[in-house]
This record gives structure tokens, C-alpha cells and sequence, in this order.
């Protein structure tokens, strides 16, 4: 796994928010052909997904740099957060990340493979095992977190921090009311 370009892709061009979009033209579209519906839904959730998509696809660029993508970002990023010595169980991951046992097996089994991290038998119940980030390991992921956020960042410069906080207190109630 290699060091990757100092820069992710830049966010592109960023219309003035009168300016119609994608969604706008499909929401129009609905409403000429069934005037009855109310679609602020589909326009909101039209762009979240669009947008969840776009920042997606940057973010895995970031991560690909580093020859990693998100399954393995997840796993490497969760053992970095649990803090020294940065060891979990395979159960406390795959419970952290909502994985399938053989889906999260197959995720160590290619970061052990990579020597990213190492898996080793648990001194207190001989029957389990404990994932370390490997010293490479934890190189990776803190420099790959950065990327990832470089990338993201990227998308939220041309709001002002007041209006970040605004977006974040906004779609906290959504995901709140969405549960």
C-alpha cells in the first residue's frame, strides 16, 4: 500500500443556490406530469442521496490512494478509535461495523494480508482472538483519515461555518426523526 497524491480531486464547480440542479429538473417533471403530488421530499432526499453519492465516490478516491477502500477504511478506522493499544475482538468490530462474521473475515483476512494488522489469540479466554493495528497499520489509517476528510472538507468550503453547523443541527433531526 503506497503513499498517495498530496490532493484529492477539487470539488468542481458549485452553483449559486438559485440555480436549478438535477433534482430540480425531475421534481419539475413530476409535477407537470402528476401536479397532486408534493414532492419537497423527493427534492430534499434527492439531493442528500445524490450527495451521500458524490462525497461517497471523493471519500473512496481518498482511500484508494492508500490502496484501501471503505470496508477496509472501516475496520482500520475503528481499531484506531478504540485507542492504545488499538486492539478489538472480531465480535466487537463486526458488532461496531454491522458486518456478517464472513464479511468482517474477509476484511482481516486482506488487512492481515497487507500486514496492516495482525490477529492474535486472547490471553484472557483462549477461545478468541484480538485484531492490533500493526505500527504500518496505524500509519495508514492516520494518514488516510486525513485524506478522507481533505476530500470532504473540499465540499464544504463554500459554506460558512455557520452555515455547516446550521446543515449539521439539520440533518441530525432528520436522522433523529428518520429512526
Amino acid at each position: 500500500m503506497s503513499t498517495p497524491p498530496a490532493d484529492p480531486s477539487p470539488a468542481g464547480p458549485s452553483p449559486a443556490s438559485g440555480d436549478p440542479d438535477a433534482v430540480d429538473v425531475i421534481t419539475a417533471q413530476w409535477q407537470r406530469v402528476r401536479p397532486d403530488l408534493e414532492t419537497a421530499a423527493m427534492a430534499t432526499f434527492g439531493r442528500v442521496y445524490r450527495l451521500a453519492k458524490a462525497v461517497g465516490d471523493r471519500t473512496e478516491r481518498a482511500y484508494a490512494a492508500y490502496g484501501i477502500g471503505r470496508g477496509e477504511f472501516d475496520v482500520l478506522a475503528t481499531l484506531r478509535r478504540s485507542g492504545e493499544p488499538y486492539t478489538l475482538s472480531p465480535r466487537e468490530l463486526t458488532a461496531t461495523l454491522m458486518l456478517t462474521t464472513g464479511g468482517m473475515t474477509g476484511r482481516l483476512d486482506k488487512l492481515e494480508k497487507a500486514e496492516l494488522l495482525t490477529r492474535s489469540p486472547d490471553p484472557t479466554d483462549r477461545r478468541a482472538l484480538r485484531v492490533t493495528l500493526t505500527p504500518a497499520g496505524l500509519d495508514l489509517i492516520d494518514q488516510a483519515v486525513g485524506a478522507g476528510l481533505v476530500a470532504q472538507q473540499a465540499v464544504l468550503d463554500g459554506l460558512t461555518p455557520a452555515e455547516v453547523e446550521t446543515l449539521n443541527d439539520l440533518l441530525r433531526r432528520l436522522l433523529t426523526a428518520a429512526s
